[in-house]
């Protein structure tokens, strides 16, 4: 700023009152134009001029750095703390600090924060504009830099119609007066960087609204947060961690997404396992990294997908309204910490999976709703903008600077935590404008349907940012309609997913699971459809956390019969899950056949493993685990109509299913009775004349099954069966699965492991 004046005052003038006023107040918009150092032309002649605003400041003087014997006490001119100093006998800028003493006589020294030149640069802000800045999280938010060659934080948050914005924190005593932010152009960028500061000092936002209301709001891009129920956003050194794991980056990125085993289980940090000598508290991201981890390699299961662990409020929302879309949950501990238990799950060979949340975020005062007292984030038309059935507000996709904090945040995780894939959670909710809504409580899209046009228009340009940048990344859809093209390539006018939950399976084979056995023959449509249209999508079948809530019952509470029934019912569900075509997914406690429903609050029964039952379910799942793996007929051609053939699918008064599964020159047979009838002389066609042996059986002694296997070799016969010329007789034990393989296919398995 440069202001022309009488020459000889010995202070500065300031042409508009009010920009006192409105810095003593907090309100001013460009701070920086009235506050630092400026110079002062006067008849061709030039000098330098300092203003400070400190609220409790007795004195302050301005120290020359370069010779701290140059020392200019400077004027108090309002009583509330704002300063000035006119100096004639300097003619250009340079470096100072300021020397304050407060009104308890602390003296302290720092430089001025409005000394200092933007830390985001025009054309970081013209990207973010347009959409296109996919690492603008390096840039917005709180962040520990060294700028101008000082130590600091800097400040950047968009917020285009607040009257003005400052920094609070436990630095300045959360006094919105300290340290206002100036608005950088017509971009809605408010900056100021604070020298000094350092990681964990605490911090927000106070947003003097459109209307004047005054708000504090958390970082939208902060890096850490306070433990709940505190909100305040923590600064953090994100470049401190060294990672471990590149050997495992660049395995995974040799790899086809779709030819690889996956068998994840689904994980909720806070309710997998407590402490509960310790007044039943969490167990920490690094305690989760020493049981979480060695379970599930034990357990034999490929990922662990984590129900979000974005920061959140409310514990009730299991993490799918979220406050700090960038931030790790502190419940557990810190950014690094949560770094360390990924780096360790990629040590031990278990890639990470993380539930992200677009499609909606909660109403809190301090989170994004309202931000700038207009709908920033959200549209304004509570139609468009607001989702009743979940009280919260939804995202406007159509805004592309909150296009850009949601593609940038996906990124985010993908290449700052190295987490292997996102599953994305209420794609559905996204897609259809009336979703979840009655009649007038939504609009119609531009050509009168009731398609998002927005959204669409946001997953196809966010799945091929991603495809672009994380190539070796995966992109789960939780998708619940049959909306077409979810796994398809955007070129081709797919959404460009990787893999989509495959919800219609869920729900036909749990309802025909739940029914009596001497029923399902009359729903044997909803066992065998999902191959009917497996081939339109790639499919993920899951068994997921919200089919074990709300009174719906846990996995072996859906299953009928005595207790010995149940346990059986579900090995062979489990089974026949892990035999059909699709990679796969099983919440936590399905594995020891927990009784009770999930409950976030508390953690899972492991106490009931000192049951035979229990303990028999969880070595059955093991087992199957570990089977699945060894054998990549079972995954290796998922997608591909080579890899499944059906031998029977028609047997409904029997309720015996049995199929093929291939993968290249290998293949073996399933066998699959809903039944407790017992079939000591099944005959089962086989597509080759020769010797099969069976290779997995639900119904072991050790899985707590009656028995019922298939000793030895058994020859196939010239009997057709099936639509086939050869046929075998075997045992198919009731409510158990049988799988067999041709006995040469076997011979090979076994001389290759021998060589290895």
């Amino acid at each position: 700023m440069t202001v022309h004046r009488k020459k000889g005052a010995d202070s500065m003038e300031i042409t508009e009152l009010y920009d006192i006023f409105q810095i003593v107040n907090g309100e001013h918009y460009d701070p920086h134009r009235v506050l630092g150092m400026h110079v002062i032309e006067l008849d061709g002649e030039s000098a330098v001029g300092v203003r400070a605003f400190l609220p409790d400041a007795q004195k302050i003087t301005v120290i020359d750095m370069k010779n701290k014997k140059k020392q200019y006490p400077m004027t108090k001119i309002h009583e509330d703390g704002f300063f000035e100093v006119l100096l004639w006998d300097r003619k250009e800028w340079f470096r100072y600090m300021l020397e304050y003493t407060n009104n308890s006589g602390i003296t302290w020294q720092s430089y001025d924060p409005y000394s200092f030149l933007p830390t985001i640069s025009e054309y970081d802000r013209y990207l973010f504009g347009a959409g296109n800045h996919y690492e603008i999280y390096d840039k917005m938010g709180g962040r520990l830099i060294t700028h101008g060659g000082t130590r600091g934080a800097a400040f950047t948050v968009w917020a285009p119609s607040a009257k003005s914005v400052s920094v609070i924190g436990n630095f300045n005593q959360w006094d919105n007066r300290r340290h206002p932010m100036r608005r950088l152009g017509v971009s809605g960028v408010w900056e100021l960087f604070i020298p000094g500061l350092m990681e964990n000092d605490q911090y927000k936002f106070h947003v003097i609204q459109c209307d004047g209301t005054p708000v504090d709001k958390a970082d939208p891009y902060g890096r850490y947060a306070q433990v709940r129920p505190e909100t305040a956003s923590v600064l953090y050194n994100p470049k401190k961690y060294k990672w471990h794991d590149k050997r495992w980056l660049t395995a995974r990125s040799k790899k086809n997404l779709y030819a690889i085993p996956m068998n994840v289980y689904e994980v909720h940090l806070g309710s997998w396992m407590r402490v509960p000598e310790e007044g039943d508290r969490f167990l920490s991201y690094t305690e989760l990294a020493d049981k979480l981890i060695s379970y599930v390699k034990e357990m034999g299961y490929t990922h662990i997908e984590l129900l979000p662990v974005q920061e959140h409020p409310f514990d009730g929302s299991w993490g799918y309204q979220v406050t700090g879309y960038f931030a790790p949950t502190s419940r557990f501990g810190t950014p690094d910490e949560f770094k360390s238990f990924v780096d360790a799950c990629h040590n031990n060979g278990i890639g990470v999976l993380l539930d992200w949340v677009p499609a909606h975020f909660p109403k809190d005062s301090f989170g994004l709703g309202r931000f700038d007292g207009t709908a920033l984030y959200e549209h304004a038309d509570p139609r468009r903008g607001e989702h009743r059935q979940w009280g919260t507000y939804m995202f406007n996709y159509g805004r592309k600077e909150v296009s850009n904090f949601l593609i940038s945040n996906a990124l985010f995780w993908l290449t700052e935590y190295h987490i292997d894939g996102l599953r994305v959670d209420a794609v559905a909710s996204m897609l259809y404008l009336d979703f979840g809504k009655e009649p007038g409580e939504w609009t119609p899209n531009q050509y009168g349907g009731t398609e998002n046009l927005e959204a669409i228009e946001f997953i196809k340009h966010m799945n091929s940012i991603i495809k672009e940048k994380e190539p070796s990344a995966l992109m789960i859809a939780e998708e619940s309609t049959s909306w077409p093209g979810v796994t398809k390539d955007p070129r081709e006018g797919g959404l460009g997913f990787t893999l989509k939950w495959n919800m219609g399976w869920m729900n036909d084979f749990l309802f025909y699971i739940k029914n009596d056995p001497l029923f399902r023959k009359n729903h044997h449509n909803r066992l065998t459809f999902g191959m009917a249209y497996h081939y339109s999508e790639n499919f993920m079948l899951v068994l997921s956390h919200d089919e074990v809530v709300h009174e719906k019952s846990s996995m072996v509470g859906k299953m009928p019969g005595d207790d010995w029934q149940r346990f059986a019912n579900l090995r062979l569900a489990y089974g026949f899950m892990y035999g059909h075509p699709g990679k796969k997914l099983l919440f936590m406690g399905g594995e020891f056949g927990q009784y009770h429903e999930w409950c976030e609050a508390k953690s899972l029964d492991w106490h009931l493993l000192q049951y035979a039952d229990h303990q028999h379910m969880q070595a059955y799942v093991r087992e199957l685990n570990l089977f699945y793996l060894e054998n990549e007929v079972f995954w290796k051609e998922d997608f591909d109509p080579h890899g499944f053939k059906w031998i029977d699918c028609d047997d409904k008064d029997a309720s015996v299913v049995s199929f093929i599964r291939r993968s290249e020159e290998k293949e073996v047979y399933c066998v699959c009775n809903f039944t407790p009838n017992l079939h000591t002389q099944f005959r089962l066609g086989v597509p080759n004349q020769g010797k099969v042996q069976e290779i997995f059986n639900s119904d072991k002694l050790a899985f707590g099954g009656s028995g019922v296997v298939n000793d030895g070799e058994i020859l196939s016969e010239d009997v057709p069966w099936n639509h086939y010329s050869q046929s075998v007789s075997i045992q198919v034990p009731p409510l158990g699965m049988v799988v067999l393989a041709p006995l040469e296919a076997e011979k090979e398995k076994t001389a290759n492991k021998v060589k290895k």
